[in-house]
């Protein structure tokens, strides 16, 4: 099983080069996010024609998250309210179309499309921090249903100095600061973990590079497209990449899709029966 991760920073602009990464890589699922398109203008019928099915949560201009699959995917969940349905900080956090996961072969996924914040004293800063705490109450509460999970997506944030290009001089800032890193810690809670990580401890290796400050053309990234892994599943992880080439496209987005191969679902009758008991 292959799952793939892309901010793709408006689907109708990248139409071309999602089709074209999807016919060549021909993942089981592709997590977009950024969307930036209203549920009723979202290319359905060019992913449809190319032979995906889709699942979207979008809004007009900003936000908005997708799914993209070889097969119809099975209960699919829009925003926070698809765990936290008497939240009412969840519904309004909701406004904001940012959250959609599904179940890929026995396997929930989840796609996020964390808010940036975009400064340590603007007022998103604090509505960054109260969207994770909400989404540690989501985690919570999706685990009582002891569905393995894959948690992706543009988290915003670098969580370690290995993530960014200058760590001495952006750690503390917006995407790199305390609350932030701790907040995102929270929500993992020892049941998730980063899997590229797993195949690849060193730095220099990122996912996000700015448009501004030629921040491609001096490789100067950040690494904060993640995919996150509970244990049932990262022990079957075979391989974790992020596919730099793809900034280098003609118009791209600032994001490189990420992957994560899975020998999903086990071969094994006893070590399936394990995982769904």
């Amino acid at each position: 099983m292959q799952i793939g991760s892309w901010n793709v920073n408006s689907v109708r602009t990248r139409l071309d080069q999602v089709l074209g990464w999807l016919e060549e890589h021909q993942p089981d699922l592709l997590c977009l996010q950024e969307t930036k398109v209203d549920d009723p203008l979202f290319p359905v019928q060019a992913f449809e024609k190319a032979g995906w099915s889709v699942s979207v949560h979008g809004q007009k201009a900003y936000n908005g998250v997708a799914l993209v699959s070889r097969e119809p995917l099975e209960d699919v969940r829009y925003g926070f309210l698809g765990e936290l349905s008497d939240d009412q900080e969840a519904e309004e956090l909701g406004q904001q179309r940012r959250v959609i996961s599904a179940l890929l072969d026995g396997v929930r996924v989840l796609n996020l499309y964390v808010p940036n914040g975009s400064g340590l004293k603007s007022e998103k800063y604090p509505y960054k921090l109260d969207w994770l705490g909400c989404l540690q109450r989501y985690l919570t509460s999706q685990a009582e249903r002891s569905e393995p999970l894959c948690m992706v997506g543009d988290f915003n944030i670098a969580l370690e100095a290995r993530d960014i290009h200058d760590p001495e001089r952006l750690t503390g800032g917006i995407m790199a600061s305390n609350a932030e890193r701790n907040a995102l810690k929270a929500c993992l809670t020892g049941r998730l973990q980063d899997v590229f990580r797993v195949f690849e401890p060193d730095a220099g290796h990122w996912s996000w590079w700015d448009y501004r400050t030629g921040a491609w053309d001096r490789d100067r990234g950040w690494r904060i497209d993640h995919i996150y892994l509970c244990d049932e599943l990262l022990g079957l992880a075979r391989s974790c990449r992020i596919h730099k080439e793809v900034r280098g496209n003609t118009q791209p987005s600032d994001h490189a899709p990420v992957t994560v191969d899975l020998d999903w679902p086990p071969t094994d009758d006893e070590d399936q029966t394990d995982f769904f008991d």
